[in-house]
């Protein structure tokens, strides 16, 4: 294991951006495992797009500006935050590093940002909670017995958590063909071709493999069942029957912080607001979901507009850099929500990883403050991005 670590601190040090993070957790981990995380539905066309708006979308520098007291720190619901980044939910974890969730967990609260514990985790919750030290929130998925899902948010509201993140664009699981195509099963199922790729990824199989298969954490899972694909396992947990009524209902249960999760059209703010919801996750999933669907960058001004700062809005799906920060702040966002930059890092060397990948955010979110002319990162508005053909 020692020269297992010492590999992975390696990694680190020459891991200088999120695309370098996964350039080494494409080395680390098997196919299977990485083409799960860095994966999209059908053509990742969405997934694209999503990068795309970013790089379309440019910054106008004011300097010279004074700029020697910036501070990325921002709040949001009541909550202090090293800068507006979240780690959103991303189920699995495990599959990545073990016990994956409670290395998130914990790189995020040394980061000083929350965490979103996925509905799909593999730890205990309250194993979870310990880890966060009471900086994570929690994704839900509107199970099809209600009372499952009042269960979770009981146990959620005795273990200290105050923000509840419900994802409301999972009906149907987006037809993810990478997992198809290799045969990523729930529990893992093993082939000869997946016998020696995880030969060849010796420290992913010397540290993964005797904790055995991921296991869900939050979801019921019948034992000695098994699933063509983690978005078959899925589609068995989720109810395609949620409407606004559910979200009212949902309402009535949560006391805390409520945000709703996977809006893309702005005409939902109304909605939103009505039933009492306290923040908006503009998301396509990453790209992971409906293939062709819009990028949350290039709707988000829509949804400023629609919103009128009544209800903070955050956005996931495409950020890669501080830069990006800057960019969804300045249109109209309060906070991102990242998911594969952090499993990048996590994959890479753990909790460490997570830590790397965040300080990457931070510190390119500060340099971008600097040479655009923002001592703070609320100060940042449209009128410093020019949107290019």
């Amino acid at each position: 294991m020692a020269l297992l670590d010492a590999l992975c601190r390696r990694r680190l040090r020459a891991a200088h951006s999120i695309d370098d993070l996964r350039d080494a957790a494409r080395r680390t981990l098997p196919r299977m495992v990485f083409d799960y995380v860095d994966g999209g539905a059908q053509s990742e066309s969405t997934m694209r797009q999503n990068r795309a708006a970013f790089e379309h979308h440019r910054l106008l520098s004011a300097a010279p500006v004074d700029v020697s007291r910036r501070s990325t720190a921002t709040a949001l619901f009541g909550q202090s935050l090293a800068m507006p980044l979240i780690i959103g939910p991303t189920g699995y974890a495990s599959a990545f590093w073990p016990k994956g969730d409670l290395a998130l967990a914990r790189g995020a609260a040394a980061a000083g940002v929350p965490f979103v514990v996925s509905n799909g985790a593999n730890a205990r919750l309250r194993d979870i909670a310990e880890a966060s030290g009471g900086q994570a929130w929690l994704q839900l998925y509107i199970a099809h017995d209600k009372q499952a899902t009042l269960g979770l948010i009981g146990e959620a509201r005795a273990l200290g958590f105050e923000t509840l993140e419900v994802t409301v664009d999972t009906a149907l699981p987006g037809r993810r063909l990478r997992d198809i195509r290799n045969g990523f099963t729930v529990p893992y199922s093993w082939t000869p071709a997946k016998v020696v790729d995880v030969l060849r990824h010796p420290g992913w199989m010397l540290r993964a493999l005797p904790h055995g298969a991921p296991r869900p954490g939050l979801m019921p899972m019948e034992q000695g069942r098994s699933w063509a694909t983690v978005s078959e396992f899925v589609r068995s947990q989720i109810n395609p029957a949620i409407g606004w009524d559910d979200l009212k209902w949902l309402r009535d249960q949560w006391p805390g912080t409520l945000i709703v999760k996977g809006l893309l059209d702005p005409g939902q703010v109304e909605p939103a607001i009505a039933a009492g919801y306290d923040g908006i996750v503009i998301s396509n999933h990453g790209g992971r979901q409906l293939d062709g669907a819009v990028s949350t960058l290039d709707v988000l001004p829509d949804f400023a507009a629609a919103a009128k700062r009544r209800i903070p809005l955050l956005i996931d799906s495409g950020v890669r850099t501080g830069t990006d920060i800057l960019k969804a702040v300045a249109l109209g966002a309060s906070a991102v929500q990242v998911g594969r930059a952090t499993l990048y890092g996590l994959s890479t060397a753990g909790e460490a990883g997570v830590g790397h990948a965040l300080g990457i955010f931070r510190t390119e979110l500060d340099m971008a403050m600097a040479l655009v002319g923002l001592n703070r990162v609320a100060d940042a508005t449209p009128a410093i991005v020019r949107a290019i053909a």
